[in-house]
């Protein structure tokens, strides 16, 4: 923060001092996301005064000398010692295994692709390389593509990617191929892992209601399991936040008093609040008497205590007794 401005309108005006030439070569090394935060900020720091323009300057040049050169050319140096220390070959086995993965070029220019585009150019593919490309994408992104995919394969790529183990280099490599032809050129990457439950739950949670309901009520019937293992990781405790005074009193007068005592005692302090000013002056007393009578708590109580309570805001939203709340854009 400077003089009341953000980080982002800081680097903005940073930007705009440099030459066309260098402030390409730093946007090109940033993600969709910042280019397009630092985009709109430089539109609002175009009348910036030459005063803050060099309080900006002085407050780069005092983090640049924090740093150090540690780093650049660190790969290099790295294998250079290997070599001298172990011989080529054996350097090279070693460097083979700590060696962090590098980022695959063609999977990283989906980022930059349209849902649209994306959802062209995986719709005839295999459901295998459909599911890694949506476990690839940011959340909020890969919901988009998976709503404009036929409906009929959505439960079966959601269940894929809950599903996604460790990926090999070779599949990957098969996988930049495939798509190598319309969106970049091929590199090569080592082992990473995708997918997961949380991964196919945020990406479900970026979708519409509608979408979402239909979408789990399939995966249930062919894994009720791991259909509940996404819905776990859909809606967590704190998401109780979210609920409006009414629905929130409603759950309350539901949740045995013991297991309410557990569950807040590793709650976020603006969520325990909330629900204690949901309930009587009394009734919230004593559940905050017996809070600090308890003492510490193991974490996986309180865990199994929250998995209580959440179960229980299910019940009553499947019933029409309160709601948890929906997606941008859906009105009744």
């Amino acid at each position: 923060m400077l003089d009341g401005r953000s980080g982002t309108e800081a680097a903005a005006i940073l930007l705009m001092v440099l030459a066309e030439e260098e402030a390409a070569e730093v946007l090109s090394r940033l993600d969709p996301e910042e280019v397009q935060a630092l985009g709109g900020a430089m539109y609002g720091v175009a009348d910036v005064s030459e005063a803050q323009v060099d309080r900006v300057l002085d407050q780069f040049v005092d983090r640049a000398r924090a740093r150090t050169t540690i780093g650049f050319g660190a790969d290099q140096q790295i294998r250079g010692m290997m070599a001298r220390a172990l011989g080529q070959d054996r350097a090279e086995n070693v460097l083979a295994r700590i060696t962090p993965p590098k980022q695959s070029g063609a999977l990283d220019a989906l980022k930059w692709m349209e849902p649209e585009a994306v959802a062209r150019l995986i719709e005839h593919e295999h459901p295998q390389i459909a599911a890694l490309v949506l476990a690839h994408l940011e959340p909020p992104i890969a919901a988009d593509v998976l709503q404009l995919l036929d409906p009929e394969v959505q439960p079966d790529l959601v269940h894929r990617i809950a599903t996604l183990g460790p990926v090999s280099a070779e599949a990957l490599e098969e996988l930049e191929t495939t798509l190598i032809r319309q969106i970049g050129q091929t590199s090569r990457t080592t082992m990473t892992k995708r997918g997961g439950a949380m991964e196919a739950a945020q990406i479900i949670n970026n979708t519409r209601k509608t979408a979402e309901t239909r979408i789990i009520k399939a995966l249930a019937k062919a894994n009720k399991t791991l259909a509940r293992e996404i819905e776990d990781e859909m809606f967590v405790f704190d998401n109780l936040s979210a609920l409006d005074e009414k629905s929130l009193g409603a759950l309350l007068r539901n949740v045995n008093n013991d297991v309410l005592v557990i569950a807040l005692k590793g709650a976020q302090p603006s969520l325990r609040i909330k629900m204690l000013g949901c309930m009587s002056a009394r009734a919230a007393q004593s559940i905050q008497d017996e809070m600090a009578e308890k003492g510490p708590i193991r974490l996986a109580e309180v865990q199994d205590a929250q998995k209580e309570v959440l179960a229980v805001a299910r019940e009553l939203a499947e019933a029409g007794t309160i709601m948890l709340g929906g997606r941008d854009g859906d009105y009744v």
